[in-house]
Parts: C-alpha cells; sequence; structure tokens
C-alpha cells in the first residue's frame, strides 16, 4: 500500500476500454473567452463615405422604380393611344426602353448599394455554430437573442437610420410594382364574354375592303366571305368575338329545324337571307378563327385542332374536340338592301367559360 493511500480505501474501478483518470495538470491554463465582435469599421471615414454613397444608391433606385412606374402607367401602346403621326412599333420601342432602363437602373443601384453596405460597413467575422436536431434548450434561445442583438449591431442597421430609411425608401417602388403589373390582368368580364358588338341593322362588310355586301355578291354557292361589323375594323376587342363568316348555298342544301339550346333559339333557317348564313368565326374549342371550308362537304374546319362543323346544318359538330356548333348570327337587310344584323348572337361565341357551364 502507497503511503498516501488512507487505509481500508478501495482503488478506483476501470471499466475496460475507458481511458485512465488523468490528473489535470496544474500548468494548463484555461480557454481564452470568445472575443466581443467588433460592430464599428476601424476607419470612421471611410465608413461615412460608403455610407452617403449607399444613401445615393437607395434614392437612385427609388427615383428608378417610380420612373418605372410612370413609364408603365404613361406611355401605354394600345392602338387608341398612340399619338398622331406615330407608329406601334414606335411606340412599344418607346415603351420598352423606358420600361427596361428604369428597372435596370433600380435593381443595379439596390444591388450595388447592398453589396457596398455589405463589404465597406460589415465586419468580417467568421462565426461557426453546432447543429443540433433536438429543439433548443431556453439557455440557447436566449443566446441566440444575445448573437442576433450583435448581428443587428454589426449591419450598422440600428446605428444608422439614414441607410436604413433609404434603404427601404428604395425596396417600396419595387415592392408596389406587382400591384401595377396586376393592372393588365384587367377587370373581371362580367357578361362581357356572352354578347358582341353586333346590334340590329348593323352592317356587315368585308375584312379586307370593309366593303358593305348585297346577296347579289354573294351569287356563287359555295362562297365563304369573312365580314366584321362595320365601324370596328379599328378595335380588336370588339374584332376578337364578332367575326363571322358568310356561306352561300344553293337552293335546298340546307335544311334544318329551328335549334334551341334550353330555352333559346340558336340556329333557325329563318335567320337565312338567300341561302346566306351566317356562322360565328370563332372556333367553340379554344377560340382558333375557322378559315378553311370545303364546298363539296359543306364542312367548315379549324385549322388549330381539326374541328369540324357541318354548314348546312346549323354548323353542327361531326369532329374534333369542340363541345357545341358555332353560334349562327341572324340576318337582315338594311333599308339599302345591304346585308346586316338581324340581333347579336343568342348565344356566346368562342369556347365555353366556366360561368356558362
Amino acid at each position: 500500500m502507497s503511503e498516501f493511500e488512507e487505509p481500508g480505501a478501495a482503488p478506483p474501478h476501470r471499466v475496460i476500454g475507458t481511458p485512465s483518470p488523468t490528473p489535470v495538470a496544474v500548468d494548463v491554463e484555461k480557454a481564452p473567452a470568445v472575443p466581443p465582435i467588433v460592430a464599428d469599421p476601424v476607419n470612421k471615414a471611410h465608413a461615412k463615405r460608403a455610407e452617403r454613397l449607399v444613401a445615393v444608391l437607395f434614392v437612385l433606385a427609388f427615383l428608378a422604380g417610380c420612373g418605372f412606374i410612370a413609364a408603365y402607367v404613361g406611355l401605354e401602346v394600345g392602338i387608341g393611344n398612340i399619338p398622331k403621326g406615330a407608329s406601334t412599333v414606335d411606340a412599344v420601342f418607346r415603351s420598352n426602353l423606358a420600361l427596361g432602363l428604369t428597372l435596370s437602373i433600380a435593381l443595379l443601384a439596390l444591388g450595388t448599394g447592398s453589396m457596398i453596405w455589405v463589404r465597406h460597413l460589415t465586419p468580417n467575422i467568421e462565426i461557426e455554430e453546432e447543429r443540433h436536431d433536438l429543439r433548443s434548450t431556453p439557455q440557447d434561445r436566449a443566446a441566440f437573442q444575445k448573437e442576433f442583438a450583435a448581428g443587428a449591431a454589426v449591419s450598422q442597421v440600428t446605428k444608422r437610420p439614414l441607410l436604413r430609411r433609404t434603404m427601404l425608401i428604395a425596396t417600396a417602388p419595387l415592392a408596389l410594382a406587382p400591384l401595377v403589373l396586376l393592372r393588365d390582368l384587367g377587370p373581371l368580364p362580367g357578361t362581357s364574354l356572352r354578347h358582341t358588338v353586333w346590334r340590329k341593322g348593323l352592317r356587315a362588310v368585308t375584312l379586307g375592303g370593309l366593303r358593305p355586301l348585297t346577296p347579289a355578291d354573294i351569287s356563287t354557292p359555295g362562297e365563304m366571305i369573312t365580314m366584321i361589323p362595320e365601324g370596328y375594323q379599328n378595335d380588336p376587342d370588339a374584332l376578337a368575338k364578332a367575326g363571322i363568316i358568310l356561306i352561300k348555298f344553293a337552293p335546298g342544301q340546307m335544311s334544318w329545324p329551328d335549334r334551341y339550346d334550353g330555352g333559346t333559339l340558336v340556329a333557325s333557317m329563318n335567320w337565312t337571307i338567300d341561302n346566306i348564313v351566317a356562322y360565328s368565326k370563332i372556333c367553340t374549342h379554344v377560340g382558333c378563327p375557322v378559315a378553311l371550308y370545303e364546298e363539296t362537304t359543306h364542312h367548315i374546319l379549324c385549322p388549330c385542332h381539326q374541328s369540324t362543323f357541318d354548314a348546312s346544318n346549323g354548323a353542327w359538330v361531326i369532329f374534333g374536340p369542340a363541345p357545341r356548333p358555332l353560334p349562327q348570327l341572324p340576318l337582315m337587310l338594311d333599308a339599302d338592301g345591304y346585308i346586316a344584323a338581324a340581333s347579336d348572337f343568342t348565344q356566346p361565341v368562342g369556347p365555353s367559360f366556366w360561368e356558362r357551364g
């Protein structure tokens, strides 16, 4: 027994595979505490110049963002908004140029200012942190709050209100820009999809020459002519729904009874004039213009998805994905003997939509 051991004391028990207990050396120094984070840059004069430069860039981003919104609202490219003597191409070019320049300047100034902020005002500090899968302890949460406050101090957000305020101002137009861009979606359609500009007495004119026609002008059976409502040749919204095709038949080639959709009359022989029938030019599948006509079979074909309509039988669907016939436009002769509409279509033209079912 050693002289340093007390009588009757049992020797320490050691588990096989574990290191033997070793006394701590008296000359080992404790690890130094983590040095505090220094938030202020070393060169304060340089930091002040960088702060002013960043503020200028943020203000520039704000002005450019406002310019983007102003250009989007003010430089419209619709046909009715083009100045006299200017072309559509010129208007689109000016609009795209203004939008591209202002948005580029806003994003570039905002990005450059943020980069200068980080590189010249934020100290270069490396932080290591262990990650744990378990839920953080209250001590860890308290430590995080302390580190977050220290990080906020390092970023200079709390100490430099000029940067904070100008950055918020710079991002404000970009945050509001999507609201302005959503303006292009327009208002809800309401009942506008159910009606066109056709009305009683409105003449139909040729698409190319804008010439009204009499029944004598369409004398050959098998002719198909694209027509539009008179006075709406420069209204793309109206033409998107109001285009029609006139088809001339020989006597006896058309024979169908009146057809109803619920209680609405949608096809009738009484709506024709001198064996001339008018159908909507808009396919009831996805809205493509039907422009092909087979004289021998009296079939109207849609070139997009091959929907086929029987023109001699009320434009009934005989092939393809179209869900319903082409709407028929009632015809009449006006006081001068020209072909005109007797009313609007009695059913919506084009593809079916959610409100129609």
